[in-house]
């Protein structure tokens, strides 16, 4: 048995259920009216009225178990197969409680004419109103408590990426209109039978009506008990997949969402957490693209801080590459691109591998700071070591060559920029130092230069690496400079 006909017939087996139980009651009722409320009627009792109701029980319960199936298979195989539904499977998927409940009381009218036609009498044909009002309203509630379930699924994936006009009771709606099917309309009967018979209205002072009215309290209790877990299931199980959702959501699985097949406020609700989870998840997006623009912990800093900066002790890696002007010219723009991304892949590598900020891409070239916008107490250990692994890395790639600087100092740390566009950037010399001295090393053997003030402020573990590369005068400055370069440079030179 494939799935979507699983659906189908465990559907007409709650819906053919409902049916047979509520007649079960509908039955009861009508024989005990015309037993001993109606003396006139019991005659009707007979072997042939038998015949043709236990007929009309077997017929409707067919019809309503045929056409229970019939009404959901075509739903049950797009919804198994998962393809989108056309209009007019959609509009049978989030009508189908309505479609159904027509179809039952069809059904229920149907069988009511013609146990009248059977046998035209105004007593049976009182009793078997009664009968087919109750009976048909009973059954349409009841069955709502055998198939909600099984609809559910449905109905929801009839409404993804839907919005939908149709609209169903809401919970105080739903609440009274249970109420006054299952328990005021029985007791309604009970009152008028009591007060028929008190009064001699159709009903003579001398017949009973105690077998009757028992029959009905039993009948409304159960009918009672039923729609109480009918409404309360409508309302527990979606709020119960909201509030397992949210503790999913409140864990970290933001895509997590509830299926939606209500049409009303709880419906809302459900759409409303769906809306909910698709803002977290955009804002997440953002916040991954915004950290990859100007690194995580200056995204954090933006996201939980408006303060405009201020000065810090810091370290900065400047890298630039050589000629890449004459590159561009040589290659296609994607060839170019590749080698930049290349480049770019190795440096963005090691720099967060050793705790530092990629502030910056400036064409060919990258800015890297150590101890902004986080403080470091190792920030000047973490770019000299930085450096020297990049000039290691780099070396491998074919038609690369570049400069490395290092230096340290204060600097103003925070946004520059207007209110409604503004820039995480570190303002100083010794952002104009370390750039002067990539511009530098791009003509020493080791392509790495290290400002004093940055070997200063290392640990002596990495200070060793280093050796003096003596003093020089960097472009645009008006002193010299002391450098040092990585001690594998300077046992090349030597």
């Amino acid at each position: 048995m494939s799935r979507a006909v699983s659906i189908a017939v465990r559907y007409a087996a709650g819906r053919t259920f409902a049916h047979l139980l509520t007649t079960a009651e509908a039955i009861a009722i009508m024989v005990s009216l015309c037993a001993t409320t109606f003396p006139q009627a019991r005659p009707l009792l007979n072997h042939n009225n038998l015949v043709l109701l236990i007929i009309v029980v077997v017929v409707g319960t067919t019809v309503t178990a045929v056409s229970a199936y019939t009404g959901v298979i075509g739903t049950a195989r797009w919804y198994v197969a998962g393809r989108v539904p056309d209009e007019g499977q959609r509009n049978a998927a989030i009508n189908i409680v309505r479609l159904q409940s027509v179809r039952v009381m069809t059904v229920w009218l149907v069988s009511g004419a013609v146990m009248i036609i059977g046998n035209p009498h105004m007593f049976l044909a009182v009793a078997v109103a009664q009968a087919v009002i109750l009976g048909g309203l009973f059954t349409v509630s009841t069955s709502l408590l055998f198939t909600q379930r099984l609809y559910r699924p449905l109905v929801a994936a009839a409404t993804q990426d839907y919005s939908s006009r149709t609209t169903a009771p809401g919970v105080l709606a739903r609440l009274i209109g249970m109420w006054v099917i299952n328990s005021a309309l029985p007791s309604l009967v009970i009152a008028v039978l009591v007060l028929c018979r008190h009064f001699g209205w159709g009903i003579p002072q001398t017949s009973s009506v105690d077998v009757p009215v028992v029959v009905l309290a039993v009948v409304s209790v159960g009918l009672g008990l039923r729609a109480l877990i009918v409404v309360s299931l409508s309302i527990s199980d979606p709020i119960h997949d909201v509030v397992q959702a949210m503790a999913e959501v409140e864990q970290g699985v933001i895509g997590r969402t509830v299926p939606v097949y209500e049409q009303s406020e709880i419906g809302r609700l459900q759409s409303g957490f769906n809306r909910m989870v698709a803002g977290l998840l955009e804002r997440d997006r953002l916040r991954e693209l915004f950290g990859r623009h100007v690194g995580l912990d200056v995204a954090r800093l933006a996201l939980h801080s408006e303060t405009a900066g201020d000065v810090r002790e810091v370290s900065i890696l400047f890298i630039d590459l050589v000629e890449s002007t004459q590159l561009a010219s040589r290659l296609r723009p994607q060839e170019v691109a590749a080698v930049f991304n290349d480049f770019f892949r190795i440096v963005v590598a090691a720099v967060d591998r050793h705790g530092g900020l990629i502030n910056k891409f400036q064409g060919d070239a990258a800015l890297a700071i150590y101890g902004a916008p986080l403080p470091s107490d190792s920030a000047a250990d973490d770019a000299l070591a930085t450096a020297r692994e990049l000039a290691e890395a780099l070396r491998a790639l074919p038609m690369v060559d570049f400069g490395i600087g290092v230096s340290a100092g204060s600097v103003f740390a925070g946004n520059i920029g207007a209110e409604n566009r503004y820039e995480y950037t570190v303002i100083g010399d010794p952002v104009n130092e370390a750039a002067r001295l990539a511009d530098a090393a791009k003509k020493e053997a080791g392509r790495t230069l290290a400002a004093q003030a940055v070997l200063d402020r290392a640990q002596a573990s990495e200070q060793q690496h280093w050796l003096s590369a003596g003093m020089r005068m960097l472009r645009g400055r008006s002193k010299l400079t002391n450098t040092s370069a990585p001690l594998a440079e300077w046992v090349e030179r030597q």
